[in-house]
């Protein structure tokens, strides 16, 4: 595989409390359309080293390469997006802090969010308590969350106070998804995110998850990154409205 290739690879970051599988509504689809795509499945132990598995995990796949980030797999995207392998960043309801700041940073400015009242420490994990996911995944079903609960990835307790060790979004064109109904990440946060990074910007209503809930609308808008990524025409993107 050369850089030459005719669309982008695009490589999956995932958050805490679920795993790569949660991407898994937007792979199928995107490989049959041509894409590349590997989700990148790291330990949640330290920021450093899920930078460093996503940095590995972009050579397994051709450039040149979008990244496409949810929730905390935003600072991981904002960390690994300086690689000169990547061309655009899609953030998911997800974190990008600056060089200064650490995935908790900017959180602490803004209300607590329901999720947090619904998880428990033990064994050095953060773990989501099962009725806990109605505030991370309450689009939808049943059955869907019982699936996201039994495969969430789980951090240490530290993960949130590392910085990230790079700003990629000052460098790299960004499109960013809102999520007017998250109860995980406060959606006047993701708007500040967006706002900060000069996004094109697309307010879905969903929860945190709009990956799984609304698919369709998602790989919509990271078609619209990879294409502008191939043709050269992904310069800062400017604020779109909201859809």
């Amino acid at each position: 595989m050369t850089s030459m290739q005719s669309k982008p690879s695009i490589v999956f970051c995932h958050g805490l409390w679920a795993d790569g599988s949660c991407f898994s509504k937007l792979i199928v689809p995107l490989q049959t359309e041509g894409y590349e795509c590997i989700a990148a499945q790291y330990g949640l132990n330290t920021t450093a080293e899920d930078v460093a598995v996503t940095k590995a995990t972009m050579g397994r796949v051709g450039s040149p390469v979008m990244l496409v980030g949810h929730s905390y797999g935003g600072s991981v995207i904002t960390g690994a997006g300086t690689d000169d392998r990547v061309v655009g960043l899609v953030y998911i309801c997800a974190l990008a802090p600056d060089a200064d700041e650490t995935s908790q940073t900017q959180q602490s400015k803004f209300p607590t969010t329901d999720v947090f009242s619904q998880i428990q420490v033990v064994d050095g994990r953060i773990w989501l308590r099962p009725e806990g996911t109605k505030y991370f995944c309450g689009d939808l079903s049943e059955q869907e969350q019982k699936l996201v609960w039994a495969t969430q990835g789980v951090p240490k307790p530290d993960l949130f106070d590392a910085k990230v060790g790079g700003t990629a979004w000052k460098s790299k064109p960004s499109w960013y998804i809102v999520g007017k109904e998250d109860h995980t990440v406060h959606p006047d946060l993701e708007r500040f995110f967006a706002k900060r990074m000069g996004a094109t910007t697309y307010e879905l209503d969903s929860s945190h998850v709009p990956m799984l809930s609304q698919s369709e609308r998602v790989i919509d808008v990271i078609r619209t990154a990879a294409k502008a990524a191939q043709a050269g025409t992904a310069g800062k993107a400017v604020q779109a409205p909201g859809r």
